[in-house]
């Protein structure tokens, strides 16, 4: 059955002049985790939650930035649900031609319903969980995923562990390095 991880983002990024793929740009603790215990990708297709860029793919090429994820934000994509584009148009007079729609993003990653995930991860902080999960919700709803998600959060340690475990189950290795 397919697994889908999404990841936050992370305030860590290679700082590569050109748009690289997510799963690259991010280099932070859970990323490095992330890319140590599937290198391949082929245990958990990935997606992220940014500020910035809002949910996709984590092969998608993204430029440095610098943005984090406020309250106020957090709640206007909460209620945007899976439907509203992010990111936003730079001005409310501008048409909203910009970003992608989560929906459309996980679709995607679901193959349009044909592999719906039964088994989906999200990872990191409050406010990024808070989103995740409405966005799971949507997806629910889609029928793009089965069930609601495992959360992994805590300490950073805890959630580095947690997050090998969960990939690691996908190939019978739970607990042990692949």
């Amino acid at each position: 059955m397919p697994r889908l991880l999404i990841l936050a983002c992370s305030a860590t990024k290679r700082p590569d002049p050109d748009r690289i793929p997510a799963f690259a740009r991010y280099d932070g603790p859970l990323w490095r985790t992330l890319r140590a215990a599937d290198p391949d990708r082929r245990r958990a297709r990935v997606a992220f939650l940014s500020a910035h860029y809002g949910f996709r793919d984590a092969a998608t090429p993204i430029a440095d930035y610098d943005a984090r994820l406020t309250r106020d934000l957090a709640e206007r994509m909460i209620a945007g649900g899976v439907t509203t584009r992010w990111p936003r148009p730079p001005s409310p007079r501008r048409p909203d031609a910009s970003g992608i729609h989560a929906g459309a993003e996980i679709a995607g990653l679901a193959r349009h319903g044909a592999e719906p995930f039964a088994d989906v991860a999200l990872v990191g902080g409050q406010l990024y969980l808070e989103v995740m999960q409405a966005l799971v919700r949507g997806s629910v709803e889609m029928g793009c995923v089965w069930r609601d998600a495992r959360v992994i959060n805590g300490p950073i340690g805890r959630m580095r562990q947690d997050l090998r475990s969960w990939l690691c189950e996908a190939s019978g290795l739970a607990g042990g390095r692949p």
